[in-house]
């Protein structure tokens, strides 16, 4: 039945529906919505939203770099380093040149890992 499902959608009404699991933006609106939900201070739920958009799929290195820094930062604000380092490891190495800017690098709970990250990248 649901190979049956998934083939009518091939056709008929829905086969006009933008696909944009198929584009490479999946995930554009999701880290959006994630951000909002950060900025709002709902960050266990921005957390699962960013995750989600770098699963779906983030066509742009700066989408997938800013993912990455709150991911971070979420991490760190949550006591969680060795995952925050991670994340920012990770954003590095999509972009050797991403820095934080000089208000996030000041920030005392991920500004120091940020920086002995940052130090220690290739």
């Amino acid at each position: 039945m649901l190979v049956t499902l998934a083939a009518g959608c091939a056709s008929g009404p829905f086969k006009d529906f933008p696909k944009p699991y198929l584009t490479g933006d999946a995930g554009k609106g999701l880290l959006e919505d994630g951000l909002r939900d950060y900025e709002d201070g709902n960050y266990r739920q921005a957390g699962r939203k960013i995750k989600t958009a770098l699963d779906d799929g983030l066509r742009s290195k700066t989408d997938r770099v800013t993912a990455h820094k709150y991911l971070a930062f979420i991490n760190c604000a949550s006591n969680r380093e060795i995952q925050c380092r991670d994340e920012f490891r990770q954003a590095i190495e999509i972009d050797p040149r991403f820095d934080l800017t000089a208000a996030e690098s000041g920030h005392p709970i991920w500004g120091p890992v940020f920086r002995s990250v940052k130090e220690r990248a290739p």
